[in-house]
């Protein structure tokens, strides 16, 4: 089950929960809320998920408990990352803008990481909050004003959805962004770092495996990323008029043009 419509979530997972099947596999914090909310009982294997003990989704990662476990795409040394990535590119930089989803809690801990992280580096953090998606076109302007070098999005599904809005913003504001999801720089954002998605769902069939053979889910503790992948929009970096040494270029799994 993937992450889909949110409005469409509740009926799709009741249908799956009416089906009756041996294992459900899903990606991403509304559609798994949408079916612990149907089902108590079917193994629900969460493929990507942020904070699932924020979400109310487990009782911890180390002991789930219930019948949801899975693989969280949070990882502290991210923000870092990210803001090391910007540092590269972004000559002298010094004032960085957070977009985040308000009603996340799952935002407010990244947030959080990645203030210690810019302390650390000798940044500035600009966050900006939306809370609907019509806040998109009034937190740029904001930006904009605070006269921000660079932007990092915050995981949310929310800005996710609207992730075509977001790249053509921060390309139109001439913001280099760094994005949570490889999804936003195949549609022409500037790049994204973070966990691969083909390496999580390949670990939750491994999950699926063990429940099949008798394992519980609440028994199976909540994972945390390992393999994490860059990726670099060629053409999104001359639009913004970014420079990319060709070793940044070397560094990255894949290179959009």
């Amino acid at each position: 089950m993937g992450t889909g419509p949110v409005e469409t979530l509740p009926g799709l997972a009741a249908e799956l929960a009416r089906s009756n099947v041996d294992v459900i596999v899903t990606g991403g914090t509304p559609a798994a809320k949408a079916l612990k909310a149907a089902t108590r009982t079917i193994p629900i294997v969460m493929a990507i998920i942020g904070d699932p003990v924020a979400a109310g989704l487990v009782d911890s990662l180390a002991r789930p408990g219930g019948n949801a476990t899975g693989f969280s795409i949070v990882a502290p040394e991210l923000g870092s990352k990210r803001l090391e990535l910007l540092k590269e590119i972004v000559p002298k930089l010094s004032l960085v803008a957070v977009l985040l989803n308000s009603n996340n809690p799952q935002s407010k801990i990244e947030l959080k990481e990645l203030q210690t992280a810019a302390q650390a580096m000798g940044l500035q953090l600009r966050p900006t909050a939306i809370s609907t998606d019509d806040g998109l076109d009034d937190a740029f302007a904001a930006m904009t004003k605070a006269a921000a070098q660079a932007l990092i999005v915050l995981t949310d599904p929310i800005l996710f959805s609207q992730r075509k809005r977001i790249v053509d913003l921060a390309t139109a504001n001439r913001l280099p962004a760094v994005y949570f999801f490889q999804g936003f720089a195949e549609m022409g954002g500037l790049m994204s770092y973070g966990p691969s998605d083909a390496d999580l769902f390949r670990r939750a069939a491994s999950y699926v495996d063990r429940i099949l053979k008798g394992a519980k889910p609440g028994d199976l503790p909540v994972e945390q990323p390992t393999k994490f992948e860059l990726f670099i929009n060629r053409n999104a970096a001359n639009a913004l008029g970014v420079v990319i040494p060709e070793s940044f270029l070397l560094r990255a799994d894949k290179v959009i043009e």
